[in-house]
């Protein structure tokens, strides 16, 4: 049986310092991401079992932890993406500043509501950036845990983990001092990269 695994990082550990110290990095990934990836596969494996043997499992709670449990793994998978050495992300320009000036009114306005948002995420979740493709829109959407207030067939272009295992060790309980330091190591590159390839699906 094929299994889910823990992604490497593109960077190593200390690379994001200061912003997120390696103890930081090092604990979120190889335990908090590797907690996700384990939990998928318990859960697979546990469907698998119960299908070889014709047995009954009480499918329901399997499907909402698979739903949790792959959320926090994909998310994360993403998040990592999402970041850069500082001064290794590049800058926000080229077709995705235009659409964030053009949604939001300005770069400031933008990063202000994201801000908001990710402050305000009810105990664990994230925040990210999203591209609707019927209106062409970017908006911000707010997550609960891994896998609640979703907008349906969003596609994400950089996600931001505020569950306070993201930031503990470095920031306390400062949530908002982390969210600041987001914006000195995230990958702009990336994110516009992704853009451009969601811009250019034409399904």
């Amino acid at each position: 049986m094929e299994k889910y695994t823990l992604p490497e990082l593109p960077y190593s550990y200390k690379d994001l310092e200061p912003v997120m110290s390696e103890a930081q990095l090092t604990l979120h990934h190889q335990k908090h991401h590797q907690a996700y990836v384990n939990g998928c596969n318990a859960v697979i494996e546990r469907l698998d079992k119960a299908r070889t043997e014709n047995a009954d499992i009480d499918f329901r709670a399997a499907s909402k932890e698979f739903s949790f449990q792959v959320g926090g793994h994909a998310l994360h998978s993403l998040f990592w993406k999402s970041l850069a050495p500082v001064g290794k992300g590049g800058e926000l320009s080229g077709k995705l500043k235009e659409k964030i000036i053009e949604d939001f009114g300005s770069v400031e306005r933008f990063k202000k509501e994201f801000n908001s948002i990710a402050s305000s995420v009810e105990g664990s979740g994230w925040a990210a950036l999203v591209y609707e493709k019927m209106f062409q829109r970017l908006m911000i959407m707010q997550i609960e845990k891994h896998n609640v207030n979703i907008f349906p067939m969003f596609k994400m272009i950089f996600v931001l983990d505020v569950f306070e295992h993201a930031y503990y060790v470095d920031y306390k309980n400062d949530r908002a001092k982390y969210i600041e330091g987001f914006w000195q190591i995230i990958n702009w590159d990336e994110a516009n990269k992704r853009l451009e390839l969601m811009l250019a699906d034409k399904k």
